[in-house]
């Protein structure tokens, strides 16, 4: 996993998050999703809760803190290591927009060999 620190830092975190409204994501596991924004609050349409810019922000923080900070680096690996509400969704929103770069590995179907 890799931040990408210099193109959105935490003042412009909200406003990049507001601009891809609408838009479909991932989860981690794959499931879509798309998100609307009211005031400081954000709502999938796959929860009735909503997902808080602080929440956001902390987020943020963490991952900054995680890579940089004292005890640096400390793995982060995937939404779990966030410990924040919504963490899933979180994530897939950071690596939406680019704040997070992660390989992807996937599996390809394998067709059996066909016998003569």
């Amino acid at each position: 996993m890799n931040l990408n620190t210099s193109k959105i830092n935490l003042p412009g975190l909200w406003d990049v998050i507001r601009a891809y409204e609408g838009k479909q994501f991932l989860t981690k596991k794959g499931l879509p999703f798309t998100y609307t924004i009211k005031g400081g609050e954000l709502f999938t349409d796959r929860r009735e809760r909503s997902i808080t810019r602080s929440t956001f922000e902390k987020a943020y923080e963490k991952l900054i803190q995680d890579q940089t900070g004292e005890n640096a680096p400390k793995k982060i690996v995937g939404p779990k290591t966030l410990n924040v509400y919504g963490a899933p969704y979180v994530w897939a929103v950071f690596m939406g927009i680019g704040l997070i770069e992660e390989t992807v590995y996937v599996q390809l179907a394998i067709e059996p060999k066909q016998e003569d």
